[in-house]
């Protein structure tokens, strides 16, 4: 070739690769780039079929991920390294160009009537992935110009390649990110251990795209892990046995704190269970721990149901998402037991509503019983031998001394209930109410708001009582409020008027934004335990908070109105 033509050649050439350089860079969805790809070379190649093939990094097999003019179940075929012409340009990284494919024993016959063949090397960032692969009806379809064509087109299209797989690597993990962000908001709404169990399964299974998810937990000895949630799983997973920590492939990611993965469930040695994940139909398998405090508290599977190899992007998700999943068990958990503490107060809340109406038992029945003792025996009734009326004197006594008795055995529980009284911070009572009743004010939708003066001195007191009494105050408001509003609590210090020395009482508000009281439910609120007019409840709460300031000589007072709200204050002698 004179050197005129050969420099026209070369400008033929160069233009058409930056024509088909325009044309590949114009997406950045990998599969769209392998097609545009493969159309151009086709075109330029004047070929009638093509492919692009590509290693599979989990299976090491050649596989079509795209074609043009090949049969429908071509994309069904897959190749070893080294067979056929393409697996031998994948094996030795050389471009092949074949005349007549029919003289070729390499040759593994796709589509009839394929007579030659040009086979180029795809190497992305210096490391061979696949094969870009043309073929012709025709004899000496491709000349050595043609090749180094197609080379250079492979050269143009592995930067395709290498940018798409990036943009989709980034592309995915900023849709974890965002859909981690989403599953903890949803994780970390549950306040039940159990919900929280279910949800975190769930979203884990959609967030990882995954066919089942499981969800592990160290049982009370201490030795195996138990399946506590799972979702997509089979009756024959779900009833598994427990699977011990030393031996089992979820106590090796226990014991070391640290994800890990399986290609293949069903045939790794690794896999306690490989019947069963036959049966279900579970392949890959990535396992996290779940971490609080530094401990292992559990491990969250992920199973696919095809081998796969899990990206450092899906196992940093999967540990992120694990952490959170154990942040969230632990606040469930601690619900739990600040609910089981709240019944608790309850119930002392109750027990000290029993002593307080011994107490008013023996005030309302020992007096009277009394007049009626000194009554009877001033009668000095006296009956002839044989009167029916001397045996129902007789009972008559009795059943007074048995009563008289019984009052006492009440008297002997009030005094139980006297309070016990040391200095107290009405402030940090007021602190721990607040974190009580956080979940049940959230619940309620109501606003906590506490304006508390870090000055006040501390007063005498029973904290158990006083504790109980505040919280009957709280719960009180909350009835108030069905449909949500607010409750501010207030401390402040009272001096004597003109005075500027020591403050002689403290006040504690409760404020509520309730439906507020009438001037009758007001002159009623403190009235006796045995007398409320309460529909609801047990009609103890104000009653109880009275005996209660009562007992500790100070004094409470009500401020309301229909629909404006109540404040409840009491003001404490320091």
């Amino acid at each position: 070739m004179d050197p005129l033509a050969e420099l026209q050649s070369r400008y033929e050439r160069l233009q058409v690769l930056y024509q088909v350089s325009n044309v590949i860079h114009s997406t950045l969805e990998p599969q769209e780039a392998l097609q545009l790809v493969l159309r151009e070379a086709v075109r330029i190649m004047r070929a009638t079929s093509g492919s692009v093939i590509m290693i599979n990094p989990t299976s090491g097999l050649l596989e079509i991920q795209t074609s043009t003019g090949l049969p429908q179940n071509a994309p069904d075929v897959r190749l070893r390294v080294g067979q056929g012409i393409t697996g031998w340009v994948a094996q030795t990284g050389q471009p092949a160009c074949v005349g007549d494919v029919r003289k070729d024993p390499r040759y593994v016959m796709l589509r009839r009537g394929v007579r030659s063949e040009l086979a180029v090397p795809l190497a992305v960032m210096g490391e061979l992935r696949g094969v870009l692969n043309v073929d012709s009806d025709r004899e000496n379809a491709f000349t050595v110009a043609d090749q180094e064509l197609l080379q250079e087109l492979a050269v143009q299209a592995a930067r395709v390649i290498h940018n798409t797989w990036l943009y989709e690597q980034l592309r995915m993990k900023t849709r974890l990110l965002e859909t981690l962000v989403s599953v903890s908001q949803t994780i970390n709404s549950a306040l039940n251990v159990n919900e929280a169990l279910q949800v975190i399964t769930r979203e884990s299974c959609k967030l990882m795209q995954a066919k089942t998810c499981s969800l592990l937990m160290i049982d009370d000895a201490g030795e195996n892990l138990t399946l506590r949630a799972s979702f997509g799983a089979g009756a024959a997973y779900i009833n598994k046995p427990a699977l011990s920590i030393e031996e089992s492939f979820a106590g090796v990611v226990l014991r070391r704190k640290k994800p890990l993965q399986l290609e293949n469930v069903q045939t790794s040695a690794r896999y306690q269970n490989t019947e069963i994940a036959r049966k279900e139909k579970l392949c890959a398998l990535l396992s996290a721990p779940l971490l609080f405090g530094g401990e292992a508290i559990g491990v969250l599977n992920v199973y696919k149901d095809e081998a796969y190899i899990f990206s450092n992007e899906e196992v940093h998700i999967l540990s992120a998402l694990a952490e959170l999943s154990a942040i969230a068990i632990e606040k469930a958990r601690l619900y739990e037991r600040v609910v089981d503490v709240e019944e608790q107060l309850r119930q002392n809340e109750k027990l000290s509503a029993l002593g307080l109406l011994a107490a008013e038992v023996a005030h309302e029945i020992r007096n009277p019983l009394t007049v009626m003792k000194m009554l009877y025996h001033s009668l000095d009734l006296r009956f002839p031998e044989g009167d029916p009326r001397m045996k129902d004197d007789v009972i008559l006594r009795e059943k007074m001394e048995h009563l008289n008795k019984f009052v006492e055995q009440i008297l002997d529980f009030a005094r139980s209930t006297e309070p016990k009284l040391t200095e107290v911070n009405l402030n940090q009572l007021v602190d721990d109410l607040g974190l009580l009743t956080r979940h049940k004010l959230r619940n309620q939708q109501i606003q906590f708001f506490r304006k508390l003066d870090a000055d006040i001195p501390n007063v005498m007191g029973d904290a158990t009582q006083l504790s109980q009494a505040f919280l009957n105050l709280t719960l009180n408001a909350v009835e108030a409020m069905p449909n949500g509003g607010t409750l501010t609590i207030s401390s402040k210090a009272m001096r004597a008027p003109r005075s500027s020395e020591q403050p002689t009482h403290v006040v504690l508000e409760f404020t509520d934004t309730g439906h507020g009281m009438s001037a009758a439910q007001r002159d009623r609120a403190f009235t006796s335990l045995l007398s409320t007019t309460k529909t609801k409840g047990t009609g103890l709460g104000l009653a109880i908070v009275a005996r209660v300031v009562e007992t500790h000589r100070g004094k409470i007072k009500i401020r309301s109105k229909p629909g404006k709200g109540t404040t409840v204050s009491i003001a404490f002698p320091v």
